[in-house]
């Protein structure tokens, strides 16, 4: 399609052509394929290349053309040459104003008197600027066609792969197969040519093998393209699936729909999922969800923080949206976390901000429902009061799903994995053994306790054994849960409106059989019963 579209243009004479891209040598290399190839252009062109530091310079026969190191020499050359041609300008946008430097007003001129010979001259020119940022004289508008060079395919970046292994025959790749190429290769989608293979030979150089182990150096080489934005947040985790304690229906749709952008999803025809919703009672596992997801689809994790986005400049703040949105898809198959996406966009419904948060708050709706890129949503919200209805409806998000407080068996769970995680010394925790019946006991006591009450409450006991340099107690941990007022207490109302609203509107993180089974606790537990008795969300299982 590119490669028509740039044919094209140079059979039709368009004078200026700007392309932006950091691969300079990738678009010249294309350009000259485009050409050098008469089915494409009728008629081959010579190439000639400018740059600041050298002139033009033929390249055919890589010697340089005298006299042309200034811009205005430069377009001199350009209006005299006799012979079919394309002229590929290396950064002239540093002439067209940047930072300090203002605008070559005689050079914008000399330009424009420039377009005539191009177009109608007797011999076929056309000039190229090719730089990394797009920056365009507002006189020179109407002359300048923009072009966009989008970063290498999935096939190039196989190719560049297949031709370093089979170049370097010491690195050795027998553990490669065909699915962990495609794997390696999708990973460094969103790097440049030249990203992708210094990503490549990092991997090789590093053991002298390269493998689906060498996922995390990729990954690594993105990160910086990510850092590089100052926008979006490079989350780096160790967490996996069974570092979430319950939530169950909600683990499980995500399973299903892990690899769903890879070739053999295609032969299904189903579509990279868009991305999900998450509300419900904070510290049940939200964020922490989104923090394990790029570890089980192992994709990066970016994440947006909406309030980096507003700007105090006119404008910024839509360019910082638009920003963000290309980065994530230039780094795509990605996971964009946006947390407590309710709190960023607070100021939808009211003109104090003239309109600038309702503007990016569409820009991003806009982009969910368009978008073609492989970018999985998650959003996080603790106070669904705040946010839009727009944002909620079907097509921007594939499913919503309510965290609750956590049931009796999910209590369990999260017991086990905290006293897991923190009794590794023998001496510690010789009188508290990690069992089913220490952790039912346990769950039986914290009834109404959020996660994250949970951890506090193995946290604080041991500091109370720590104290006093000895091994930890169950006593410890059940004078903490006696010490506790739980936010089920402490915020009840809020609790009771979040489950109203969730029955209608979301689905239960949590599977069937548990919450059955907790309705069934409710209902024997007289003092839980009040602020537990109904549960948010639909039981759908998945």
């Amino acid at each position: 399609m590119l490669v028509k579209k740039l044919s094209n243009l140079i059979r039709a004479r368009f004078p200026y052509i700007y392309i932006t891209t950091y691969e300079e040598e990738r678009v010249t290399n294309l350009l000259k394929k485009i050409v050098r190839e008469p089915k494409l252009v009728k008629v081959p062109r010579e190439v000639y290349i400018w740059t600041q530091t050298n002139g033009f310079i033929n390249d055919e026969t890589e010697k340089p053309i005298p006299g042309t190191i200034t811009p205005s020499k430069a377009l001199e050359f350009v209006e005299k040459c006799d012979k079919d041609a394309v002229f590929l300008f290396y950064d002239m946008h540093v002439n067209f104003g940047v930072k300090n430097r203002g605008c070559d007003y005689e050079l914008v001129r000399r330009l424009r008197d420039l377009v005539g010979v191009l177009k109608t001259g007797q011999v076929r020119k056309n000039v190229f600027f090719i730089s990394p940022d797009l920056i365009i004289p507002d006189t020179l508008q109407k002359d300048i066609t923009i072009c966009n060079f989008p970063l290498p395919t999935l096939k190039e970046i196989s190719a560049k792969l297949n031709s370093m292994i089979s170049q370097n025959v010491m690195v050795k790749s027998d553990t490669l197969t065909e699915e962990d190429k495609e794997r390696l290769c999708k990973a460094a989608l969103g790097l440049t040519l030249q990203e992708a293979e210094n990503a490549f030979a990092l991997a090789m150089v590093n053991d002298g093998t390269i493998s689906i182990d060498d996922l995390k150096i990729i990954m690594d080489e993105k990160m910086q393209v990510i850092k590089k934005t100052g926008i979006l947040e490079f989350v780096t985790t160790n967490l996996s699936i069974d570092d979430i304690g319950g939530l169950d229906n909600l683990k499980s749709w995500l399973k299903k729909r892990n690899n769903s952008w890879s070739e053999n999803a295609k032969k299904y025809c189903i579509p990279a999922p868009k991305g999900v919703l998450i509300t419900g009672v904070p510290g049940c596992g939200k964020s922490l969800t989104a923090k394990a997801m790029s570890a089980i689809w192992q994709l990066p994790l970016l994440r947006l923080d909406l309030g980096k986005i507003f700007s105090g400049l006119v404008g910024s703040s839509e360019e910082n949206m638009r920003r963000a949105i290309a980065t994530a898809e230039a780094v795509a198959p990605s996971i964009l976390w946006v947390d407590e996406i309710e709190k960023g966009l607070s100021g939808v419904n009211s003109g104090g901000d003239s309109g600038v948060t309702s503007r990016i708050f569409g820009q991003f709706l806009t982009w969910m429902q368009e978008k073609e890129a492989p970018v999985f949503v998650i959003a996080t919200a603790n106070n669904i009061n705040n946010l839009p209805p727009e944002l909620m409806r079907k097509g921007r998000f594939d499913e919503i799903f309510f965290v609750d407080i956590p049931t009796f068996n999910e209590r369990v769970e999260i017991f086990k994995l905290h006293l897991k995680k923190r009794l590794k010394d023998k001496e510690v925790s010789q009188k508290v053994p990690i069992t089913d019946e220490v952790c039912k006991k346990l769950a039986s006591l914290t009834e109404g306790f959020i996660g994250a009450e949970i951890e506090q409450v193995v946290i604080s006991a041991l500091y109370e054994a720590f104290f006093e340099k000895r091994a930890l107690e169950f006593k410890d941990l059940e004078k903490t849960i006696k010490n506790t007022v739980p936010l089920s207490t402490t915020q009840r109302e809020q609790i009771l409106a979040l489950r109203a609203w969730a029955n209608v509107r979301a689905v239960a993180a949590t599977k069937k059989e548990d919450l059955t089974a907790y309705s069934n606790d409710v209902e024997n537990n007289t003092e839980a019963r009040d602020v537990s008795k109904t549960r948010g969300g639909r039981s759908l299982d998945f």
